[in-house]
């Protein structure tokens, strides 16, 4: 990654402006000054992967970035998923704007067409030494636009078009197009946090939303449905890290709880079954976040949503650590949680996701008493639990493919040789289906689960998506959790 001065580059460019969340530019300056540090740290970490020639430089108030013009798709919407910048302005960029008159003949010949018929007003912010000030650099370009095209007039109250420039020194900043950022903190800036990960909806809102606030966000699953269960809920992790999270490392930790719901059936009532399920994991998550040195835990609860979550209930499960637990979607209704699942892209994991947790409630209590609780909690066996963290696996999210393919590797498949028996299932999301010398398919993956079994058991299936992840993952979900045999990845 290049990190140099701004200067006009040998290839052509887009520029990016990045004005920083406004809770940033409101904190002490030392605490901002570390704040715009990390950011900018982050950005050059995520903004490597697509290119070295990509420019970064900071400013106290702002961020630019000038990218190659092959990449500016995938770095725009990385910048619009990073958390602590509010907003992400594209402009272009003109050196040695030295004059009224050169400033004024540029913006329209730049932004003339944007006008033509309508009403507009021109905005300038100016820093640095000139002899005009930011009205007067209004009135002159929105004069000669004014003379130089069909505009129907200038408006400075209710304009059709606002034409926004930025002047710094001699260097002219047209703003074209204006993005809403992800806004928050910037990552590794609010400290670390351990997320109880089911891959439903409520516990995929509540990391994104820790994620977006600066929070170092690791995962921790308790398995109680197999390795297909894992694997949906790994794939869940690697898709909010990879998208809000991958300027750091997070680890996802995986507790095998098969033995722990055994013994709760064994010595629970089964009333109190669901609050001593939560209490054990809490308890676990403690240990591990004790052993990575988190301090707080996070969950996905929504008071009232389900008999777990009244408010004494809350309270019984939290008797069992002294960490700080985080409940971001406390008072959020379900709806608002699913519209935030929808925005974010995560809404087609979480709708085929099963949930566990609730099959082992019976009868539940809504209102636990404190002294039934620890007579209940008394009759448990620990050691159980204690074998459960104690065989936990570890690894960090960015591992999670090489360590599902290498725990059963699904072949894979490079060239098709013209092989009439092979079926290629496209499973990106978009509308597009890859064309292929065989024949092939469009089934998004949020849809494979159920269409899968529609499809004749005497074909080979290969499984395609853009880099090969997504369709690692689902081929061996659909090996493990529907015993299918005739299932590959396709990766020319």
């Amino acid at each position: 990654m290049k990190v140099i001065s701004l200067e006009t580059p040998a290839v052509k460019t887009q520029k990016f402006i990045l004005k920083l969340f406004p809770e940033i530019m409101v904190k002490g300056s030392s605490a901002k000054r570390q704040m715009v540090g990390q950011l900018y740290n982050n950005l050059v970490k995520l903004l490597e992967r697509f290119s070295t020639d990509i420019h970064i430089k900071k400013f106290s108030d702002k961020i630019e970035v000038l990218t190659p013009l092959d990449v500016v798709v995938e770095v725009r919407q990385c910048l619009l998923d990073t958390p602590g910048i509010e907003q992400v302005l594209e402009a272009l960029q003109f050196n040695d704007m030295d004059s009224l008159d050169k400033i004024k003949v540029k913006v329209a010949e730049m932004m003339t067409h944007k006008i033509e018929g309508k009403t507009f007003v021109v905005r300038v912010k100016r820093s640095g030494k000139h002899e005009y000030n930011s009205t007067k650099i209004e009135q002159t370009v929105g004069g000669y636009m004014l003379a130089h095209s069909s505009a129907k007039g200038v408006d400075l109250h209710n304009p059709e078009v606002t034409i926004r420039i930025e002047l710094i020194n001699d260097q002219l900043n047209i703003i074209t197009t204006k993005h809403a950022g992800l806004s928050g903190f910037p990552i590794g800036t609010q400290g670390d946090i351990l997320s109880l990960m089911s891959g439903g909806f409520d516990s995929t809102i509540a990391s994104y939303l820790t994620m977006k606030r600066g929070l170092k966000t690791h995962f921790i699953f308790f398995n109680l449905g197999g390795i297909a269960h894992e694997i949906g809920v790994k794939q869940v992790a690697l898709y909010l890290w990879s998208k809000f999270g991958a300027s750091h490392r997070v680890k996802f930790i995986s507790v095998p709880f098969e033995a722990v719901v055994e013994e709760i059936f064994r010595s629970t009532h089964e009333s109190y079954m669901g609050v001593t399920l939560k209490r054990l994991m809490l308890m676990a998550s403690e240990r591990v976040a004790n052993e990575l040195e988190i301090d707080a835990l996070l969950t996905g609860e929504s008071v009232a949503q389900v008999s777990s979550q009244t408010l004494r209930n809350l309270a019984l499960i939290d008797q069992v650590t002294n960490k700080l637990i985080l409940r971001p979607l406390a008072t959020m209704n379900k709806p608002d949680i699913i519209n935030i699942a929808n925005d974010i892209g995560t809404k087609r994991f979480a709708e085929n996701m099963p949930e566990y947790c609730g099959v082992i409630s019976k009868n539940p209590i809504i209102h636990g008493s404190y002294k039934r609780m620890e007579r209940e909690a008394k009759r448990f066996n620990y050691e159980v639990l204690d074998k459960a963290v104690e065989d936990a696996q570890h690894l960090y999210v960015d591992e999670i493919i090489d360590d599902v393919a290498s725990a059963s590797p699904v072949e894979v498949i490079k060239d098709l040789n013209d092989d009439n028996n092979f079926v290629v299932i496209d499973i990106r999301a978009e509308d597009e289906c890859i064309e292929t010398s065989c024949k092939s398919i469009k089934i998004p993956f949020h849809q494979l689960k159920t269409e899968f079994k529609k499809l004749p058991k005497d074909k080979e299936y290969l499984l395609y998506c853009e880099k090969g992840i997504m369709s690692q993952l689902h081929a061996q979900y659909l090996r493990d959790a529907d015993d299918v045999k005739n299932v590959r990845v396709y990766r020319p």
